[in-house]
């Protein structure tokens, strides 16, 4: 059986629709509030399973969840769980659970309906995942497996890959490149089979456009509204995962965007998957 591993944070989001970005010292009425489970590697499984379960032969593809949560039996992991339903194929196991903790990172998302923009603030009190936690659930995962990160934290995340490397050498890697300015990206990218670069990083390398941005780097990715680029990495990893000999990459790329734009046209990720398989 193939193994997926996502490494990364685990948020709980509040969204807030407003008419406008409020002025500072100001007061403005909401027109609609959603509260859901984010995070860029969460929010890709949440779309791979929906694939998964479509794809003939999709459950021979086992993913996993490496994510620091609040303790096990705290109110908020079990929305964080329960928010992939109650038949999911994700394994929280090698999850690594705060016991000290109750609370979840939170996200809170305002989104202009006048620009189309939206603005987060984010409050993560939960201890970063460390190397010997990762190593110790690594090695509970084994060999042959395709491992993909977040990228948050450079110098840990490097460190994981390096693991993998030495330990695992069949192992495959992809992480993203996601956020400008933050350092040590541009080392996780040269230790990676597969790289996502978003736009807000490519463009803040002065990269005209995507092709540009390729001949001096490696990989393909594009991030657009909330959850579009996660939705994309889950339409790229089940091209390579599940259609590695039938599918070219151009194929693999149209899929993803395919799946990217049918996430655009919609709020939430149910259903992602059904409207494109």
């Amino acid at each position: 059986m193939k193994k997926l591993v996502c490494v990364g944070a685990c948020y709980l989001d509040t969204i807030l629709d407003v008419p406008h970005y409020p002025g500072e010292d100001s007061k403005l009425r909401a027109t609609n509030l959603h509260v859901r489970r984010g995070g860029n590697c969460p929010n890709t499984l949440e779309v791979l399973q929906q694939l998964l379960k479509r794809e003939r032969g999709g459950h021979h593809v086992k993913p996993y969840l490496i994510s620091c949560l609040p303790s096990a039996d705290a109110p908020a992991t079990a929305t964080v769980v329960g928010s992939f339903g109650h038949e999911s194929v994700v394994d929280f196991t090698r999850c690594i659970y705060r016991a000290d903790h109750t609370e979840p990172a939170s996200s809170y998302i305002m989104r202009s309906e006048a620009t189309g923009t939206r603005t987060l603030v984010n409050y993560n009190d939960l201890p970063d995942m460390t190397i010997d936690e990762f190593v110790a659930a690594a090695n509970e995962v084994g060999d042959d497996a395709w491992f993909h990160f977040e990228g948050r934290i450079p110098e840990t995340t490097l460190q994981c890959i390096r693991y993998l490397r030495q330990s695992f050498p069949k192992t495959r890697v992809s992480v993203e490149v996601e956020k400008p300015g933050r350092r040590g990206l541009e080392d996780l990218a040269a230790e990676a089979d597969v790289v996502f670069y978003s736009r807000s990083w490519a463009e803040s390398k002065r990269y005209q456009n995507g092709q540009q941005c390729l001949e001096a780097q490696s990989g393909v990715a594009r991030r657009a509204t909330v959850g579009a680029g996660d939705t994309f990495i889950a339409g790229m990893l089940f091209g390579l995962l599940c259609h590695h000999e039938d599918w070219d990459t151009e194929k693999k790329v149209q899929f993803a965007v395919q799946l990217a734009t049918r996430k655009v046209q919609q709020d939430g990720f149910d259903g992602v998957g059904a409207g494109v398989m």
